[in-house]
């Protein structure tokens, strides 16, 4: 018998950790103290053993099928996070006889990386929203991409200030890098068109521990030698994940989530749907508040993931989220570089709670005047 399943898990608009499907929870739950046809804890078994092999291969393969993955990719299971990355990135792509990488500058993670990968090597910014306060995207317009580039390098969902790309960057011919952390696995991508994906998993694919990046084979062949084998792409490829002792806990929710996306969901593109439905939902309750909840980013490069949005006063503000706790609501709180209130609706958040929150925010309106 299944335990009681607790509504604010239902109603966790955290930014991250994010919520998980309430299916994955309840299977967790039993797997925590015993995995079917194992015998043991998820806790308790070897990632040497031939049942982890097994987790790593279907997940893999699971991703491969969702995205629609060439099979000159690898996929791997990393720790350290996206942070890891911002530094792991410039470390093991090829340079030599390219110009400076470029970066995008468009928000609190993407300045993160681009300060971690100044201390491995130079690079160029080629453009920065940090004048405007990260409220928008740039325009192709804006754009004047190096032929020479050793890679370009984006995110494509700016998790804090709720600004997400709705095309893909830069030159056919100049290695694509993308951070997806916040929107990975969310919506279909054109995975062909990138040399390099990396996404840790606390959003929409799993809970905190594990890193999955998807890595052309070109730029693993092409990797410098002598670089730190946790940190060598081509030792974590050779290794199938398991080149150190692995996050087990966190591929394994990795992989009941993606049995989630296919089996119940039906695929990226059903979930694209579902997301677009739960934004439309927020966003006509900000707009239709006549400025009384006021959104972050520029309308046109709005966010499916994350809303950010502030009160008229950091008083009503203050009100609000006392409110929102009181009713069940979790995580609404705007991080801590800009402040206000911000909504994260990833793939596990069901619309009915999208739509409970917007019937909270308008009688909050209704009783909180300005």
């Amino acid at each position: 018998m299944k335990p009681a399943f607790n509504p604010r898990n239902r109603l966790n608009f955290s930014g991250g950790p994010g919520v998980l499907p309430e299916t994955v929870l309840h299977e967790v739950q039993e797997a925590v103290m015993e995995v079917p046809g194992v015998g043991l804890s998820i806790l308790g078994i070897s990632h040497r053993s031939d049942w982890f092999a097994a987790v790593v291969r279907e997940a893999e393969t699971n991703i491969r099928t969702l995205l629609d993955l060439p099979p000159d990719y690898h996929v791997l299971f990393l720790q350290g996070g996206a942070t890891q990355q911002f530094a792991m990135v410039p470390m093991a792509l090829p340079r030599e006889g390219k110009a400076p990488p470029e970066y995008l500058d468009t928000g609190y993670w993407s300045a993160k990386s681009i300060a971690e990968a100044q201390r491995v090597a130079p690079l160029r910014v080629l453009w920065s929203g940090r004048e405007s306060g990260y409220r928008r995207l740039p325009q192709d317009a804006e754009l004047s991409y190096a032929q020479d580039a050793a890679y370009l390098h984006y995110v494509s969902n700016e998790t804090v200030e709720g600004l997400q790309f709705s095309r893909v960057l830069g030159r056919e011919d100049v290695t694509r890098v993308c951070d997806m952390s916040s929107d990975f696995l969310s919506r279909p991508c054109e995975a062909q068109r990138f040399s390099l994906i990396y996404a840790h998993a606390q959003k929409n694919i799993g809970p905190a521990g594990v890193t999955i990046v998807l890595v052309r084979d070109e730029i693993i062949r092409q990797a410098p030698a002598g670089l730190p084998s946790c940190l060598d792409f081509r030792a974590q490829a050779e290794a199938h994940s398991i080149h150190n002792t692995p996050p087990v806990f966190a591929i394994y929710v990795v992989l009941l989530v993606t049995r989630w996306l296919l089996r119940e969901i039906g695929g990226l593109e059903r979930m694209d749907q579902i997301n677009r439905a739960k934004a439309a939902s927020l966003y006509a309750c900000l707009d239709a508040s006549t400025g009384y909840y006021g959104g972050w980013a520029a309308r046109e490069d709005r966010s499916l993931m994350n809303v950010a949005f502030t009160l008229p006063t950091p008083a009503l503000q203050q009100e609000f989220l006392l409110h929102a706790a009181r009713a069940g609501f979790s995580g609404l709180e705007g991080h801590r570089a800009i402040g206000g209130l911000r909504a994260s609706i990833y793939n596990a958040l069901t619309l009915e709670a999208v739509v409970e929150l917007c019937g909270f925010m308008a009688d909050f309106q209704h009783r909180h005047p300005c």
